[in-house]
């Protein structure tokens, strides 16, 4: 087993911190980019689960360019404030909207995974720039 101290003293307290937060941007940005390509790819599915759920279809590219170029942007450290507050009230309504019925087991654990998404992007959002970012301020 690895010792973070270890690799701590090796890279250094900025460096280690730096490959961290690049770490933790790709997996919060990770699930938004995979769920846009799979709706991208089975737009009638979507559209269709969206409808059976009281969403407008018309929601469907804009919820596509969100989950893609807001997951990207937070990979790539691009306006990274404003990406993942977007992509947080995204979370938060989507768990509201289609993960509310808590009768449901797997719908309280996928409320409840939705909700913390949205914190760690909100600690991302106030946190703005992370090392190893497109962002320059």
């Amino acid at each position: 087993m690895m010792d973070f101290a270890i690799l701590y003293n090796y890279l250094g307290v900025k460096k280690m911190n730096g490959i961290l937060q690049l770490l933790g941007r790709i997996m919060l940005a990770l699930i938004f980019v995979i769920a846009g390509v799979g709706k991208l790819t089975d737009p009638a599915g979507t559209a269709g689960y969206m409808q059976a759920m009281g969403v407008p279809t018309l929601l469907l590219w804009p919820t596509i360019a969100l989950e893609l170029l807001g997951g990207l942007a937070v990979a790539v450290g691009f306006k990274v404030r404003y990406a993942a507050l977007a992509l947080a009230g995204f979370s938060v309504l989507t768990a509201i909207i289609f993960h509310s019925n808590f009768a449901e087991q797997m719908q309280s654990i996928l409320f409840l995974k939705n909700i913390a998404m949205a914190g760690g992007l909100l600690l991302l959002a106030v946190g703005g720039k992370t090392a190893y970012s497109v962002d320059k301020s």
